[in-house]
């Protein structure tokens, strides 16, 4: 037996093993130290490859379609500042519950800490933002060896797609010769040196006893509320609704909780709750004395003051990731069960409401929320406000919506209402970056029909070369670019108030021409300067193929007060609703 067949047979049945327990895709960016398990996994039939030259760019992407996969993704380096590069991906991953396995190439142990070169110390190399992290055995052929690879292997995909989901990190020290026999390779396919490791998991539930003590604490709330984040699965909707129903609670859905679109009922989903609570009178008359909260912390910065001054109820936090996702401090009871079996489950406990006036005053409110916050489709000029209250109208049923931080995802939350288009909504959320944004879209188009981006100009500017990845693969992508010339958001917090240093330090004008961006990577490019032209070519775009981005020019200053006149009017429309209820 040689080196050779050691590697082979060791890495071949590693990456049998991946497959065998369900991981379809792994992105892959070119580099000698990586060079047997990219070539074994670019080999293997059941596993597609990916290609991105760019690291940080090819995180960001797999991390985009392990999102919309809702299932584990493989990325694969070389060894050195290759692996630093995933960094900010994996963190972002790590707080969003995204499944990823990691596998970096290293040097083996003789050239660490020698002087060697792309040696670096990549034990760890992520700390505490991985769920896992093994340091592999060096390759042999050995049953035990080849057992070893296959359990790893399982147990890296088993990890990182339990509840709470994140990445795991495998660090693979590799001798040369680094060419594998693949016919070897093939031979360890089709006869297993080791059987398969298969893991089955379950979900975490609760007793009858503790079921009946949770039913019996909503039957016995008059004001309830239903608080819903971005939910770990979009398909439980509908038990979420049910249980809302129910309890005759206002289910206040966050844009990224997939409640606001779809064909399922939305008589008692709350969609404009960022703006009315904002208005202090209108905080004021809300009292309630339970909260349930489901999934990641909403966007809505209104509503996290709103429950953080509500001391006064229970609040109950149901997670089946058995997390801690409570920064308002406020949770009664942190309840760690699988979140489809808990609705289920209480709502079959629970009679009926003793009546609907809390809801229908929330109904009544939001209704008239979003009649004043219509008014902003009467804008003639480009703003950023309308177009986020037209997108539901632009984009085609059963499509993807990705948003960008900062001011995009605030203005979704803020404008996007509820319809019947079955929209998908993704962000990241678990970091709150601007970067890889334009990648992780990347990534949920590939696996993801009719995927929009709708990103601000300095997030656009920070990925960009992440479109090398549209160019060379050819994906199909409508880019909204909303281009402000800086840092829009600055302008809504108290740093606007620092005129002398604000445009140097936050506003960062940037002054680019983004038609070059275009043309670099063979994108089709549009800078529109109306309505009418906007709906055209959006329209135009999902008949399109390939890299399509259209540019939206706004003004930050105006930006600036037209949101500011649309709050202040949506106030005064909701205190002649609450003059009308109180009388």
């Amino acid at each position: 037996m040689n080196d050779q067949d050691a590697l082979t047979a060791y890495a071949a049945s590693f990456v049998d093993e991946l497959a065998e327990n369900g991981v379809k895709h792994v992105v892959v960016s070119p580099g000698s130290r990586s060079t047997p398990l990219a070539i074994l996994l670019v080999e293997h039939p059941d596993i597609e490859i990916h290609i991105n030259v760019d690291e940080r760019s090819a995180a960001f992407f797999a991390l985009g379609m392990a999102k919309a996969l809702k299932e584990p993704v493989g990325l694969l380096c070389t060894s050195g500042t290759a692996a630093a590069n995933y960094y900010p991906a994996i963190i972002e991953a790590y707080y969003s519950r995204v499944p990823l396995i990691v596998l970096t190439a290293d040097r083996p142990h003789e050239l660490r800490d020698v002087g060697a070169p792309q040696a670096i110390d990549q034990i760890h190399l992520y700390g505490r933002q991985v769920k896992w992290f093994i340091e592999m055995a060096l390759p042999e052929r050995t049953d035990e060896m080849i057992r070893y690879a296959r359990t790893v292997g399982a147990r890296a995909v088993a990890t990182a797609a339990a509840d709470p989901a994140g990445p795991v990190h495998l660090n693979f020290p590799l001798r040369e010769p680094l060419i594998p026999n693949l016919e070897q390779a093939k031979e360890c396919r089709q006869k297993r040196l080791a059987p398969a490791v298969l893991i089955e998991s379950g979900v975490r539930t609760l007793s009858a006893s503790q079921i009946e003590a949770v039913a019996t604490t909503l039957s016995q709330a008059k004001q309830g509320l239903i608080v819903c984040g971005e939910l770990p699965d979009p398909e439980m909707k509908e038990e979420i609704v049910a249980l809302a129903e129910t309890l005759a609670f206002p289910l206040l859905a966050d844009p990224l909780s997939q409640l606001r679109s779809g064909s399922h009922d939305k008589g008692v989903i709350i969609d404009a709750y960022d703006t009315f609570l904002r208005d202090e009178t209108t905080k004021a008359s809300f009292s309630p004395d339970v909260i349930i909260r489901f999934g990641a912390m909403p966007v809505s910065k209104p509503l996290l003051l709103f429950m953080k001054k509500q001391k006064q109820a229970i609040t109950l936090v149901v997670d089946g990731g058995a997390g801690w996702r409570e920064p308002a401090g406020l949770a009664t009871n942190m309840i760690y069960c699988e979140e489809r079996d808990f609705c289920q489950r209480v709502g079959e406990k629970i009679s009926g409401a003793a009546g609907d006036e809390w809801l229908r005053i929330w109904q009544t409110i939001n209704g008239a929320t979003k009649n004043a916050l219509a008014s902003v489709r009467d804008e003639a000029e480009l703003s950023e406000g309308k177009l986020f209250a037209l997108l539901a109208d632009m984009l085609p049923q059963h499509s993807t919506l990705f948003v960008g931080n900062s001011m995009p995802i605030r203005d979704l939350d803020t404008f996007f209402m509820n319809n019947e288009k079955g929209i998908k909504t993704l962000a990241n959320r678990g970091a709150n970056g601007i970067d890889g944004v334009v990648s992780t879209a990347l990534g949920v188009s590939t696996v993801a029909e009719n995927t929009v981006l709708a990103i601000g100009d300095l997030s656009f500017f920070h990925d960009m070369n992440g479109l090398l990845a549209a160019k060379l693969q050819k994906q199909n992508i409508t880019i909204l670019l909303i281009n402000n010339d800086g840092g829009g958001i600055f302008s809504f917090l108290p740093q606007a108030n620092e005129k002398e240093h604000f445009e140097t330090l936050f506003g960062t004008p940037h002054g680019l021409d983004f038609s070059h961006t275009a043309k670099l990577y063979g994108g089709k490019y549009n800078k529109v300067q109306s309505w009418d032209e906007l709906k055209r070519v959006v329209t135009e775009s999902f008949q399109i193929q390939g890299l399509k981005i259209i540019e939206v020019p706004t003004e930050r200053e105006s930006n600036l007060h037209k949101h500011r006149n649309l709050w202040s009017f949506v106030s005064q429309e909701i205190k002649l609703v609450l003059d009308r209820e109180i009388s």
